[in-house]
């Protein structure tokens, strides 16, 4: 079973360095064959480690390689990838809610305020380059934010171990996202595409790690 989770977890590292060094050298043809594979080595993973998969959350791999394959493209399917990655927080959305205890409307209400903040800071250089994308990529700011607000809120709930993975994947996927909008809507710079790859990289690990400690 070790032997099982460990080669799970090198193909997905192989995969994931392959990916950002296609990256890295705008190997667009690199990119088609190995972008694709994360999300499928990435499942491998989370099925290495659990005894119960969770439907949900492997619905989420679908829309997530979806999303990827869609982003591929860029600017020619943005539209499809995001449709795709707000499912997938919406997902997600609903899986933490299933964690989540009853809390004070005040409390949650604090707890969004850097999130919100957040959000209106990169909306404040979007904005005027958004067009006719500036309701889905509203839609879409506030729904990570939701996301980022209830990983923590679950993690002050209880700081186990798992939370910690989740909120600390969240934060990562939420700036993975904001240099997606960067680079679509602001200024395409290269570094704005390999850092969102490799942040993407290592948020949808943390969220899979998090997921088999629960799941356990």
């Amino acid at each position: 079973m070790q032997t099982k989770v460990i080669l799970s977890h090198l193909l997905f590292l192989i995969v994931g360095i392959i990916d950002v060094y296609a990256v890295i050298i705008e190997n667009r043809s690199l990119e088609l064959v190995f972008k694709p594979f994360l999300m499928i080595t990435l499942l491998i993973v989370y099925f290495s480690g659990v005894n119960k998969p969770n439907s949900w959350f492997i619905a989420s791999y679908f829309f997530s390689f979806w999303g990827n394959v869609f982003l591929i493209y860029e600017k020619s399917h943005l539209i499809y990838g995001l449709i795709a990655f707000l499912i997938v927080h919406i997902i997600y959305i609903k899986l933490i809610v299933g964690f989540l205890k009853k809390d004070s409307v005040s409390r949650v209400i604090v707890l969004s305020l850097p999130f919100s903040l957040l959000f209106l800071g990169v909306m404040y250089f979007l904005f005027n380059n958004l067009g006719n994308m500036v309701f889905p990529v509203m839609l879409y700011g506030v729904v990570i934010a939701v996301f980022g607000i209830m990983s923590l809120l679950n993690y002050l709930q209880e700081r186990k171990e798992e939370n910690l993975w989740l909120l600390f994947g969240s934060i990562l996927f939420i700036f993975s996202n904001i240099f997606v909008g960067f680079d679509n809507f602001y200024d395409p710079y290269h570094s704005f595409n390999v850092l969102l790859i490799a942040l993407f990289i290592v948020a949808q690990y943390c969220i899979c790690r998090a997921m088999i400690l629960k799941g356990r």
